[in-house]
């Protein structure tokens, strides 16, 4: 089972490189179908081209490729793909920091255990003050969690947030660039895939 802490300390760099800010990395489809997505966004526009996909990529294959002939696979599957795409609108909350950007915007939080009887939470987010979450909760009752909580949190697709984005460009929405990293062939060299 893949390391995502050190495959996310891996990766980190390479799309800083890039000016870019790291989202999420996970490993997802199990046996049959590894995937290791990756999700970046440029600080700026927090959105991500389908050249920026392409290009991280590139960047996040080489390294690995590299770690790899030095007998360091650090992905630990014989074979798997790569997806590396953006966040999308309703995107993953993953950083302390994203619940404060995206104030004023619903959310679906799942918690690591119950709290007040709940174990899922849906509701605005009014803000954050330390490590701490306040969330308007289906504007019924105003809950404050604490960010280690948090087992998995997203914004909610809403005209609200449709028009919240709505002035970002939408060149290379729903773009996601895959690479499938197959096994090694007879004669040891490894074929890839690029986009489909």
């Amino acid at each position: 089972m893949a390391n995502i802490a050190l495959l996310t300390d891996l990766i980190e760099p390479e799309a800083k490189a890039l000016g870019l800010s790291l989202v999420r990395v996970r490993m997802q489809g199990g046996k049959s179908d590894p995937t290791l997505q990756v999700m970046a966004e440029r600080p700026d526009t927090r959105q991500l081209l389908i050249d920026d996909c392409a290009e991280l990529s590139r960047r996040i294959s080489d390294k690995f490729d590299a770690l790899e002939a030095e007998g360091k696979d650090p992905v630990g599957e014989d074979a798997y793909r790569l997806e590396v795409s953006s966040p999308g609108i309703d995107r993953p909350l993953t950083r302390l920091q994203d619940f404060a950007d995206w104030e004023g915007q619903e959310a679906r939080i799942r918690l690591v255990e119950p709290f007040e009887d709940r174990k899922q939470i849906s509701g605005n987010l009014m803000g954050v003050e330390g490590t701490k979450i306040t969330v308007d909760v289906n504007k019924h009752k105003i809950m404050t969690i604490d960010f280690s909580q948090v087992a998995d949190a997203k914004l909610v697709m809403t005209d609200r947030l449709i028009a919240a984005t709505a002035p970002l460009s939408t060149e290379g929405a729903d773009e996601v660039f895959y690479q499938d990293v197959a096994e090694p062939d007879a004669q040891g060299t490894e074929t890839e895939e690029g986009q489909h």
